[in-house]
């Protein structure tokens, strides 16, 4: 199946057309559309509002999970009814099938990689943070483990490897994403996983157990003057 992706849209109430312009001759290309999270601008329904009717243009089917931005105004759930109710499969640590591939999607979270990844201890903020992160890699290994598909793809917000980020400030490494994410992915097997948030990250890395990575931010993908989402075959 040949499938497309792209994340980090930013659609505020003033795209009209931008998008559409974006994903031009994209559903001639895919057979499905993934996104990987910051569809909006500041998570308002009336970037929702415009993104579903630049989305609608396409005729192909669309899998989506939110990001940080999607979160901004605290009307994420509303936001993701909003596109479910105009045809998007809305992953939240969730899953579906199409044509007998599975994709599981999650938004992720920060918490930084490996040995210098963030442990929980000290102040409680830091503990509730750790524990975020812990609660989704949880929820998403768990939706991971139901799909009884032999090929799987994940699509994610934040970034499970490190490789994927270079690029960007290593200061702001642990906000860009975490390590158990991809510990969750390399127990439970993935085709290939997507993610976008790090605008100035690489495109490509793999996790410790060899399931390629792709950062499918449009600002990344377009960097040397190519598409703005990634056309690859699960």
């Amino acid at each position: 199946m040949k499938l497309a992706a792209i994340g980090d849209l930013h659609c505020t109430d003033r795209s009209q057309g931008e998008i559409r312009r974006m994903l031009e001759g994209v559903d001639r290309e895919a057979r499905v559309l993934l996104l990987a999270g910051d569809l909006t601008n500041c998570g308002l329904l009336e970037e929702g509002e415009v993104l579903i009717e630049e989305l609608g243009q396409l005729r192909l089917p669309k899998i989506a999970v939110l990001g940080n931005h999607d979160h901004e105004n605290d009307r994420a759930d509303e936001l993701g009814m909003a596109l479910s109710a105009a045809g998007v499969h809305m992953l939240n640590s969730s899953t579906c099938v199409i044509d007998g591939i599975g994709f599981v999607g999650a938004k992720g979270f920060g918490g930084g990689f490996g040995q210098r990844r963030i442990q929980p201890f000290g102040e409680r903020s830091i503990k509730t943070f750790v524990q975020a992160s812990i609660e989704e890699t949880t929820r998403l290994e768990t939706a991971m483990k139901a799909l009884a598909t032999e090929r799987k793809v994940a699509l994610l917000h934040y970034s499970p490897v490190r490789e994927t980020l270079l690029g960007e400030s290593p200061e702001i490494f642990p906000f860009l994403g975490c390590s158990l994410l991809a510990d969750a992915l390399d127990r439970q097997g993935a085709a290939v996983i997507l993610h976008g948030h790090a605008h100035n990250g690489t495109p490509g890395g793999r996790t410790a157990g060899g399931i390629p990575v792709h950062n499918v931010s449009r600002y990344v993908q377009s960097r040397n003057g190519g598409r703005p989402y990634l056309l690859f075959e699960v």
